[in-house]
């Protein structure tokens, strides 16, 4: 298992564009410290001079006093705005990077995590969990600093009881290590409690009308109800662990304080030491018992502190980004071939794709048909590399896709499917999603998906924001937005899968036309349950069990009485 230190070490690349605020941090930390013994050390003089001769002018011990506490209190500022400072850009520079991290990441991390689990990391673990530190390492660099100057001090006072305090060190740095060890395991599981109880939510938002139309609220509260208790059980034990710290801390300081003052009253009977003196130790040792209880209160919160970043931080060690080549053509000229490939989403299931081999033409239009679960979503997102194949090749203009740059493999296609993203955003910036192209192109392409004349009545035309994934609009806009979108994007591929599922039969007849001039003069790849909107293809492949069964165009399948006439009488039988 890792050291504290070397756990901390992980985090210095975000710790470095802070370095200014840390500086500042430390020095604030250090003057804050060396101001702590002045406090006993003027007890001496005091009791020994101020009461008997007084041979210094009084009005020096308020000036020194408020003197010495606004110093401290400066330093204490500086201390706590300087580190806060470098741990905040510390945040956002470790935010950044998760977040690439994510975008780059393979299809794969988005099956395994949920959203609620990413969300969660990115956005709170990373800021708790600095918080965290922040605070506990302000208190760790301030108290042990201020240890150190009482340590100091009462050495020169008498380095026999300092020696005989030291001995509680090591029994203290046991106890910490021990506990340490259970918070960490602890805060661990209190994560992946956190996350599960924050899906059950995710779920129930995404699912509510499921939910209700099934009368399952009760089933779900009693769901959410166990992993809260889980999640409850796992933080008493949290609080357990943390909360004995402080006790076991402070016997053990009470063990040496009452030592020491026993030995310091028979040193002082056989040595003749001084009042001032006698007490000057005592209230340095007294002064180093909060120091001590503020340094075993640390344990938790950056235990817990760490193991919230360093979830961040083994996302990105774990998770490794997409891998492409080099070969980065502006334009494909959209030629598709795909080479005995084998796929299985798991190792012990039955496979998506086996064995399946295809070509595309360029320019060519092909329909995907079969039964669900035959393998056309399989098939069609192997394309911009959202799957691997297990074995076989494909080839994009005979160019397999491990070798294309990822961007460029990805900006060859255009996108519509069934289930239709929209961003909490404009009407302008759906269908450009970001890029900068002129604003007639963002029109041509609604005015293209017939959505044009609806957008114009909006409140604020293709500048009205519409909405969490475009509640603001039908199911049929949704689905025409998505539509303007590849439009405008211009890609030489096209993916239609189910492009045309929302929409009512007077829209989808508009929309088919649009499309049918933007299929010209590119490779469309169209994945279709209703049969009829396919019939104008080139060529129709069915496949069944992740095979291609017949291929050819509609009239000749239809003649040949297979897998797709079967699939075309069930609908057309009324």
């Amino acid at each position: 298992m890792p050291t504290l230190l070397q756990r901390l070490a992980r985090l210095k690349p975000y710790l470095r564009p802070g370095r200014r605020g840390l500086i500042g941090a430390g020095l604030g930390a250090a003057v804050g410290a060396a101001t702590e013994p002045v406090i006993p050390a003027l007890m001496q003089p005091l009791l020994d001079q101020g009461f008997a001769t007084r041979s210094w002018p009084l009005w020096w011990v308020p000036v020194i006093i408020i003197g010495l506490f606004a110093v401290r209190g400066l330093a204490g500022f500086i201390a706590q705005y300087g580190l806060a400072w470098a741990a905040q850009r510390a945040v956002l520079a470790l935010r950044q990077d998760l977040f690439k991290h994510l975008l780059a990441s393979p299809a794969g991390l988005f099956s395994k995590q949920s959203a609620s689990q990413l969300t969660n990391t990115v956005v709170y673990e990373v800021q708790q969990g600095t918080t965290m530190l922040v605070s506990a390492l302000l208190t760790l660099a301030k108290d042990s600093l201020t240890l150190v100057a009482l340590l100091g001090y009462l050495l020169w006072l008498n380095w026999q009881l300092t020696l005989l305090v030291g001995l509680l060190f090591p029994a203290l740095a046991v106890v910490m290590q021990q506990l340490g060890r259970r918070l960490r395991r602890l805060s661990v599981a209190g994560q992946q409690a956190t996350d599960d109880l924050a899906y059950v939510v995710e779920e129930n938002v995404l699912a509510w009308r499921i939910v209700r139309l099934h009368g399952a609220e009760a089933a779900q509260a009693q769901r959410f109800t166990g992993q809260g208790e889980r999640l409850r059980r796992i933080m008493m034990k949290v609080v357990a662990s943390s909360g004995a710290i402080t006790p076991l801390t402070q016997v053990l300081a009470a063990c040496a304080l009452s030592t020491v003052i026993v030995i310091a009253l028979w040193q002082s009977g056989s040595t003749g030491g001084t009042v001032g003196g006698f007490v000057a130790f005592i209230t340095a040792m007294l002064m180093i018992i909060a120091p001590l209880r503020h340094l075993s209160d640390v344990v938790a919160p950056i235990t817990r502190g760490l193991a919230a970043v360093e979830r961040g931080l083994d996302l990105m060690d774990q998770t490794p980004r997409e891998t492409g080549g080099s070969y980065a053509p502006e334009r494909a000229l959209g030629e598709i071939v795909l080479q005995d490939v084998q796929l299985r989403y798991r190792e012990d299931g039955l496979p998506a794709l086996d064995g399946l081999s295809l070509v595309v033409r360029a320019g060519e239009t092909v329909a995907l048909v079969g039964p669900s679960g035959a393998g056309k979503s399989t098939l069609v997102n192997l394309l911009p590399r959202f799957v691997e194949p297990g074995s076989g090749t494909v080839r994009l203009d005979g160019v397999p896709l491990a070798d294309w740059d990822t961007h460029a493999l990805r900006r060859q296609f255009a996108l519509v499917s069934q289930d239709v993203v929209l961003f909490n955003d404009t009407v302008a910036n759906n269908v450009s999603l970001g890029a900068d192209m002129p604003r007639q192109r963002i029109l041509d392409a609604l005015a293209g998906a017939h959505l044009l004349d609806f957008v114009n009545g909006l409140p604020q035309g293709v500048d009205t924001v519409i909405g969490h994934n475009g509640s603001q609009l039908s199911g049929g806009q949704r689905q025409r937005l998505a539509i303007a979108r590849a439009i405008c994007k211009d890609a030489p591929i096209l993916i239609l899968d189910e492009a045309t599922s929302a929409l009512d039969s007077e829209s989808e007849r508009a929309v088919q036309a649009a499309l049918e001039v933007l299929m010209r003069g590119r490779t469309t790849l169209v994945v279709a349950h209703r049969l009829s909107t396919i019939e104008h293809a080139d060529r129709v492949v069915a496949i069944d069990a992740g095979r291609v069964v017949e291929e050819g165009p509609h009239a000749q399948l239809l003649a040949q009485g297979g897998l797709y006439a079967r699939l075309h009488a069930m609908q057309f039988k009324t």
